[in-house]
């Protein structure tokens, strides 16, 4: 059974920085790209970044230069280093593997960023 167990969010300050943890089972995780997405209330789910099976990483263009994205395949993870967060940032984060059909989510982790 395809799993994604993300961590990591909270409350912080404009200007700070979180670090999102997701830990993925159930299929092998070393032959799939792996991306987080963001959700806000009544708007769609927006990818945020993607990571090849290489480490080669593509960014949403609002958090190019803030935001880092790695995979460690040894322990099936994917991070979200992301700095210099602002208000707008704020949203449910989720992470998944690009291709699998249907889709599959886990519960996400919320991040909050005060002005």
């Amino acid at each position: 059974q395809v799993q994604f167990v993300e961590s990591g969010g909270g409350l912080v300050q404009s200007g700070g920085s979180l670090r999102l943890s997701c830990v993925a089972t159930g299929f092998e995780f070393g032959r799939y790209e792996m991306a987080w997405y963001r959700q806000v209330p009544e708007k769609a789910r927006e990818m945020v970044a993607i990571v090849s099976i290489d480490g080669a990483a593509v960014y949403e263009k609002s958090v190019k230069g803030r935001f880092k994205i790695s995979r460690d395949d040894a322990s099936n993870t994917v991070y979200l280093q992301m700095n210099n967060l602002k208000p707008e940032d704020t949203a449910i984060y989720y992470c998944t593997a690009d291709g699998l059909h249907p889709p599959i989510w886990g519960q996400g982790t919320q991040v909050t960023v005060s002005s």
